[in-house]
């Protein structure tokens, strides 16, 4: 049995409804993914080891560096091209869009918008081409939803800051060569106002990787507990200016939500044409599955949904390329996908029967790494609170 359907063979979206420069992005990333990352998606999810051939490859390719600007060694494409490419290279294989989501659009993406022209000049153009590997340290053992609830301490000594507590759920984190991370460096009952972001890199007294921590989705990227004590860093590895950190933190999780909520339509996808493919071929009291109206009517919501969750995700990316606040929409975009994703992903298992809850079909992968998606860049329980203050307290 074919247990693998190459991404956009019989797909329903063979194409973005937007600009032809888009769709040719789109072409360009799908040859990628179909080239270099469908042939081993299966194996980074077996053995939960980082890729790190496969990273190479998508420096080499360009894919880390995404948005970052041309002038520091990256495609320098707006947030439209990374949800045309982010979509593709998920649906060959959610890990592997972790890999360029995290050093893109997380830990690059910091340092472009807001670091100096130096830091820009040290670390983006290595980011970029994929000869460093960044991570993003937000979440901590007390602190996922909560952002302001951080307790890692930075402590200015008048020559440097002095860092220690840790970071929980680090992708890449293993790996990392650079990390950008936040710390309190004001007083605990300052909030969000107290937290400002740094970065620190592989091997600096101090700081090293705690426990690797296994997971349930998007498995082989390196997910790991990171831990300071008196770690040691100069004041110019601050990021923006002290206390602007919450923000910061915030402006780029809103883009990233945009990026998971493609990832979440890729993934989507990926299962849509798994089960198109093999309803099609399947015979059962002697007819096509294809031929049965409960079969036709679930393609056909799948489909639909998948679309609507597109659509939305193309929309935010669109209203934060016009400079205005587009929070609201990308809260809309997350959760809507990420729990499109899991609805599509539980129903491609139920048409496949037992070959859907086995090994020998991609399913079960698509619906794990469905449920990672749910939850990472903001549960959508934090979703929907996001969208009833946008709507009812503004």
């Amino acid at each position: 049995m074919n247990t693998e359907v190459e991404p956009g063979a019989g797909s329903p979206f063979p194409e973005v409804h937007v600009k032809q420069e888009y769709a040719e992005i789109q072409k360009w990333a799908r040859e990628f993914a179909t080239r270099e990352i469908l042939p081993v998606a299966e194996k980074i999810d077996r053995t939960d080891e980082y890729p790190l051939q496969l990273q190479k490859k998508m420096g080499e390719y360009g894919l880390l560096g995404i948005s970052v600007p041309q002038e520091y060694g990256g495609l320098g494409l707006d947030l439209m091209g990374a949800v045309v490419v982010g979509e593709e290279i998920a649906k060959a294989s959610l890990s592997a869009s972790f890999l360029m989501g995290v050093q893109n659009g997380l830990a690059a993406n910091v340092i472009a918008k807001f670091g100096t022209s130096e830091q820009k000049s040290k670390y983006l153009p290595r980011l970029a081409k994929g000869e460093s590997i960044g991570a993003y340290g937000l979440t901590e053992p007390g602190a996922g939803s909560d952002a302001a609830a951080i307790s890692t301490k930075a402590t200015n000594d008048g020559q440097g800051y002095v860092i220690n507590g840790s970071k929980m759920f680090i992708t890449q984190g293993m790996v990392a060569d650079v990390v950008v991370f936040f710390a309190r460096t004001g007083a605990a009952e300052d909030g969000a106002a107290g937290i400002t972001a740094f970065v620190v890199e592989k091997g600096t007294p101090g700081f090293r990787v705690g426990q690797k921590l296994e997971v349930m989705g998007a498995r082989g990227t390196g997910t790991a507990e990171l831990v300071f004590e008196d770690c040691r860093i100069p004041p110019s590895n601050v990021i923006g200016h002290p206390g602007d950190g919450f923000l910061i933190a915030m402006t780029i999780l809103g883009e990233s939500r945009i990026g998971a909520a493609a990832a979440a339509v890729g993934v989507a996808e990926a299962a849509l044409e798994q089960s198109m493919a093999y309803v099609k071929k399947r015979n059962i009291f002697n007819r096509p599955l294809s031929k049965y109206e409960a079969i036709r009517f679930m393609i056909a919501d799948m489909a639909t949904r998948i679309s609507a969750a597109r659509l939305l995700t193309l929309h935010a990316a669109t209203v934060q390329a016009s400079g205005g606040d587009f929070m609201k929409e990308a809260a809309m975009a997350k959760y809507f996908a990420s729990e499109t994703a899991v609805w599509v992903c539980e129903r491609a298992i139920q048409i496949h029967g037992g070959y859907g809850v086995s090994k020998m079909l991609p399913l079960e992968r698509f619906l794990r790494d469905a449920k990672i998606l749910d939850i990472v860049e903001g549960t959508s329980e934090v979703q929907r609170w996001i969208l009833s203050r946008e709507l009812l307290d503004r």
